[in-house]
């Protein structure tokens, strides 16, 4: 066994006999995404500690240089009360069968007693022995038509489930947000006004008679828009440029002065 001791209040990722060292690489930074650093490794083929995968962590440090090795899977999971078995085949067990949501939330539940998430060999996952020292049984909702999982996408998978558990809601844990403030209703109101104003000198509203409800029906396109202050400026100033008004004056390349659009 090698590393340092795992981090509390999170599960462990188990990776039994992975083949290749990118594989637990890229699992690791996958954890990193997601604040997991408890990983640990069952005889993993390419020994440890391992250069392709360090350089595959992208800069997973923290996870990759805590990893701890184990000669077996009882090992590993010793101190664990509770697992989960990640596996895309049916199973002649008799254990509980759930997704990635639920495990999380479960994970979530058990984790002061140490909980951990195993997964397999790439070409063929855990054995059957190997699943019966596991509590649950882990599997997700692909397409049975292709069910094949990468070891790093599984892991990324339930990391993210894992940490949606712990949050109130997804836009919690987002890391920033768009403040989007509606336009002022007057400036709203302004906008309405100079758009029917524009579209009755162009002869929009024809026949006359039926200006008020093509009004209503304008306006209230714009409205489910839900247009910022800065929108509102911006089709004004569409509008005035449909219009054909002056703009403030600006200088011609010959030296005088023009209010006309078009000319610079």
């Amino acid at each position: 066994m090698s590393g340092s001791a795992p981090p509390s209040g999170q599960p462990a990722i188990v990776l039994v006999a992975p083949q290749l060292a990118e594989n637990v690489g890229t699992a690791a930074r996958a954890m990193a995404n997601f604040g997991l650093a408890d990983l640990r490794l069952v005889a993993p083929r390419e020994g440890w500690p391992n250069d392709k995968a360090k350089a595959a962590a992208s800069g997973a440090d923290h996870v990759v240089d805590r990893v701890r090795v184990f000669d077996t899977l009882a090992e590993a999971i010793a101190g664990l009360s509770f697992v989960y078995a990640a596996t895309a085949r049916a199973r002649e067990v008799s254990k509980a069968v759930v997704g990635p949501h639920e495990a999380a939330a479960g994970a979530r539940a058990r984790v002061a007693g140490g909980v951990g998430f195993l997964f397999g060999r790439e070409r063929s996952g855990l054995t059957n022995e190997e699943i019966s020292l596991a509590d649950a049984i882990l599997t997700f909702p692909v397409d049975p038509a292709f069910s094949s999982l990468n070891i790093a996408q599984a892991v990324l998978i339930i990391a993210y489930e894992w940490r949606l558990s712990g949050l109130a809601g997804v836009a919690e844990g987002l890391p920033f947000a768009a403040t989007i403030e509606a336009a002022p209703r007057a400036e709203l109101i302004g906008m309405f006004e100079h758009l029917e104003c524009a579209l009755d000198d162009a002869g929009f509203f024809r026949p006359p008679e039926r200006k008020p409800h093509l009004s209503l029906a304008i306006r209230a396109m714009f409205q489910r828009a839900g247009l910022t202050e800065q929108e509102v400026r911006t089709l004004r100033g569409m509008i005035a440029a449909l219009e054909r008004r002056p703009t403030r004056p600006h200088v011609l390349p010959d030296g005088t002065d023009s209010t006309e659009r078009g000319k610079r």
